[in-house]
């Protein structure tokens, strides 16, 4: 097997750090493909990558449809990490618990409510009494979702 001059190489690794995961292993399968016998070693020693993602890029191109089909989708739906609401079902009644010693109004308008707290302490008093673990950015949103305002202080100045 003859290795590939360094330029190629290195115009080979740009353009692999371009690509999607899908399309990172079938491109470093047709270069393997293309070499004889230490191809696939070869390959994934230049692009970085592990031999075994050389060889599943192989079964994906041994796999490929006759049709043309161009997927829209890198990765399958349904990863990442769930909603909060999915995670802790009954965040709401244990938020509003939280606040419950520590709501304020005013009496003459009842769709205006306002807390003491800050997201941080609400977050840590969450976790503290129910073990649910939030960000302040979840705080926010369900500030917002039950009607909290913010409140702040005023000054005067006589």
């Amino acid at each position: 097997m003859k290795p590939y001059p360094i330029k190629i190489e290195q115009m080979m690794r740009q353009f692999y750090a371009t690509l999607s995961e899908k399309d990172k292993r079938r491109y470093a399968a047709v270069e393997a493909r293309k070499l004889e016998h230490g191809g696939v070693t070869y390959i994934a020693r230049v692009l970085g990558c592990d031999c075994k993602t050389v060889q599943a890029g192989m079964k994906e191109l041994d796999q490929l449809p006759e049709k043309k089909e161009v997927a829209e989708r890198v990765r399958k739906p349904g990863g990442g990490r769930k909603p909060y609401y999915e995670t802790y079902p009954d965040i709401d009644a244990q938020f509003l618990a939280v606040l419950r010693d520590h709501t304020a109004g005013d009496p003459m308008r009842e769709d205006v409510r306002w807390t003491n707290l800050t997201r941080r302490e609400i977050a840590e008093l969450l976790a503290q009494e129910y073990q649910v673990t939030v960000s302040e950015t979840v705080i926010r949103q369900l500030l917002k979702q039950h009607d909290y305002r913010r409140r702040k202080a005023q000054k005067n100045e006589r």
